[in-house]
């Protein structure tokens, strides 16, 4: 597949980014800094900017979205990814894969209860962010996937995880690798049965 990923430059996003590349995708990188791993096209921007977004998922077969806050924008992942959106609607490109967070939207639901109150106390300023950037997602015509992972951690991939969707029985932990996720979006990337769902994914 043709792959760029929004925010590919550090973080679950460089993770994502070389192992696709690894697996002999191609793969774009669009961040601020322009900085992408090894055998990965990068390409500096602003990706508020769906002009910008447009030139860079021009032809792409999948598009990823992995940005993190910013300091002095409480909706920074909203407002990339609607500025993704609205690109990609332009270049005509349709499938999405959005990294959200567990505890957003309904996903409450899939921890144990004293995670869940952790979580809305803890992190209630970016889960606001990530429930506008759902919102978004949810609303775009785009053909959509959004991934909801737990506490991120930096250990060496399992090459396991759990993921459930709100509804199916089960709970989830507190944590995950980057590796994992960005295994686990790769994966997800191809399988359209996921189209239109949200998951949640721990280790």
């Amino acid at each position: 597949m043709k792959i760029t990923i929004i925010g590919g430059s550090k973080g679950t996003g460089a993770r994502l980014a070389a192992l696709a590349a690894s697996a002999g995708h191609e793969v774009t990188a669009l961040s601020r800094s322009g900085t992408a791993p090894e055998g990965v096209h990068a390409i500096a921007g602003d990706a508020t900017d769906p002009a910008v977004v447009r030139d860079a998922v021009s032809g792409s077969d999948a598009v990823v979205v992995t940005v993190g806050g910013a300091k002095g924008n409480s909706r920074h992942r909203t407002s990339v990814t609607r500025a993704v959106i609205s690109g990609m609607e332009q270049a005509g490109a349709s499938r999405l894969a959005v990294q959200s967070s567990l505890g957003a939207g309904d996903s409450g639901a899939l921890m144990p209860a004293p995670l869940r109150l952790l979580m809305k106390g803890v992190l209630a300023a970016p889960l606001a962010d990530h429930n506008e950037q759902e919102d978004a997602v949810m609303r775009s015509s785009t053909k959509w996937t959004i991934v909801r992972p737990t506490g991120l951690t930096n250990r060496p991939a399992t090459g396991s995880w759990r993921a459930l969707q709100v509804g199916e029985k089960g709970h989830l932990g507190g944590s995950i690798p980057r590796d994992d996720l960005a295994a686990y979006m790769l994966q997800a990337l191809g399988d359209d049965a996921l189209i239109g769902a949200a998951v949640g994914i721990s280790s």
